[in-house]
């Protein structure tokens, strides 16, 4: 703000001249005042490079030789008989101005002080750690370069919005200091300097300096290196899954996680729970990293430092085992062999097969038989890697063909049922394929149900013909049913079967023993030494034959 007198009117002047005789002998006592000068304004207050208008005026009659002495450069603006103005120019410090001047023969003087105020040419807070410790102490220091006046420039040090430090600028550069306490709701606060110069007990204003700001990074170290979680052996051509987690760490979204295998670098996902942190990260293992000591690195930088964990891991290749029949599917009777491999260093077990050497085959042969059908053959692969020993089996199942069965011990021939009541067939039937399975009578072709109940009526009587059928054969076995409960059936059927089977043995045993042999009408025994004549009736319109 500048400061400036304004010269007064040639007009004002003239009627001061005509009016200051009057008023001297209106009033006596104002001529030993006579002798005085005036400079306006008084004290004044200007910006660093400004100008000011300064007025010197005289109260004395007829003043001579008035002139206005200053080390700046000025411009005369006016001159009147008693005063005279002048611009002083590129006001840069504080001044002395001197208005000097003859009255009555006598030299006066009288002076005035002239004020620079300027905003400071620099403010800068030193800069903070990279990296704080949460309950550590932190020395703010702000350094001023400029700035007047002097005594009315305060510099203040400030978290956020909070005060922490109000001091006077002292020195030059002037310095500032505060030490507060680091706290956790510390990070990623901004501390500043600001400056204020404060004119208005000079009528201005107060004047504030742009903040000058550093955002501080508060941190808590861990107390433990990472947590790597990995597997010691991993099989080439399966992926690897590799957990690193470190627990403590504040804050721990800034921490800096890198992960690799061997020469390979990995991109791990960090999860942030709290003061804990998690890194995940993938990788498929390929048979040229095959071997031992390759190692799994997680790094964690945090706050300037940083935290390692190693570990080793070896990668092996696993082949086998491999088990193959010569045929899978035989008819009954054929030679199968199994055989089974696997890599080299690998130990196989083949059930019923001789103990083999490591990386030796297995092999066994056998003749296919109807119990065979269904048969798993196992093979057992046994490998040690890193100190641990795995395994792996396969099995594979022979399929044997043979024509229909059925079993005897389970198909009963002879059944007796209550008539009207449920019973169930209990036949069955083997073979591969599997055959079909049905129960005729031999009379009716009555079909009876197999393995389903039903309900026994007299039809149901009878011997059944029960018959297995596929594609490599038929089976047949006879089954007689015997339905019994009825008053009205006196005779059962049995009974009358075996009547007529028992008849029919006895005339078949006469016939064997006694040769009986009819020639002409006469019977004669073969063992008997005497003819019998025996006459026998002759169909009509039959001849007999001669008797030989």
């Amino acid at each position: 703000m500048v400061f400036s007198t304004t010269p007064l009117p040639h007009a004002c002047l003239s009627l001061f001249g005509i009016l200051l005789p009057v008023c001297c002998l209106l009033f006596p006592g104002a001529q030993g005042q006579a002798l005085s000068l005036q400079v306006d304004p008084q004290d004044p207050v200007v910006p660093k490079g400004g100008w000011l208008l300064m007025n010197c005026s005289a109260k004395c009659l007829y003043p001579k030789k008035l002139v206005l002495e200053t080390a700046l450069s000025k411009e005369s603006v006016g001159r009147g008989p008693s005063w005279v103005t002048y611009r002083l120019l590129n006001v840069t410090g504080d001044s002395e101005v001197i208005c000097a001047g003859f009255c009555n023969g006598s030299q006066i003087t009288i002076s005035t002080n002239i004020t620079v105020y300027g905003l400071p040419d620099r403010v800068e807070l030193e800069p903070l750690p990279l990296w704080q410790p949460v309950g550590k102490n932190l020395t703010l220091r702000c350094q001023v370069w400029g700035g007047a006046p002097r005594d009315k420039l305060t510099v203040v040090l400030l978290r956020g919005k909070e005060e922490l430090s109000r001091q006077p600028a002292l020195g030059e550069p002037a310095e500032a200091m505060a030490t507060v306490l680091a706290r956790r709701e510390d990070h990623g606060t901004n501390f500043s300097c600001r400056t204020e110069l404060d004119l208005r007990s000079r009528g201005l204003e107060l004047f504030e300096t742009n903040l000058t700001s550093r955002q501080l990074q508060t941190f808590v170290l861990p107390v433990s290196l990472p947590f790597l979680t990995a597997p010691q052996i991993v099989e080439v051509g399966k992926e690897l899954t590799v957990v690193c987690s470190m627990e403590r760490v504040f804050p721990a979204w800034e921490a800096q996680v890198h992960m690799a295998l061997g020469d390979q670098m990995l991109n791990p996902e960090v999860v942030i729970h709290g003061d804990m942190l998690k890194a995940t990260a993938r990788a498929t293992v390929h048979e040229e990293q095959e071997g031992e000591g390759t190692q799994i690195v997680c790094n964690v930088t945090f706050g300037g430092k940083s935290w390692e964990t190693r570990e080793n891991v070896t990668f092996y290749s696993f082949q086998g085992p491999i088990l193959n029949l010569s045929k899978t599917c035989v008819p009954e009777g054929t030679t199968v062999t199994v055989t089974c491999m696997a890599g080299t260093q690998v130990k196989i077990t083949l059930d019923g097969a001789p103990v083999t050497a490591p990386g030796q085959p297995a092999q066994l042969q056998l003749n296919a038989t109807e119990r065979d059908d269904g048969r798993s053959f196992s093979c057992k692969a046994k490998f040690e890697v890193g100190g641990e020993i795995l395994h792996k089996n396969k099995s594979v199942q022979l399929r044997v063909l043979y024509g229909p069965k059925i079993d005897r011990a389970q198909c009963p021939q002879h059944l007796r049922w209550k008539y009207n009541s449920y019973q169930v067939l209990q036949c069955q039937a083997r073979g591969n394929p599997t055959p079909q399975l049905q129960c005729l009578q031999e009379v009716s072709n009555l079909t009876v149900p197999i393995r389903t109940p039903f309900l026994v009526t007299l039809n149901h009587n009878g011997i059944y013909q029960c018959q297995a059928v596929s594609e490599l054969g038929t089976t047949t076995i006879k089954v007689l049913m015997e339905v019994q409960g009825r008053k009205s059936s006196n005779v059962p059927i049995f009974m009358a079967v075996l009547v007529v089977l028992s008849l029919v043995t006895v005339a078949t045993a006469l016939r064997c023993v006694f040769k009986v042999k009819t020639r002409k009408g006469n019977y004669r025994l073969k063992h008997s030494s005497t003819s019998l004549p025996l006459t026998s009736r002759q169909p009509e319109g039959l001849s007999g034959e001669e008797p030989s």
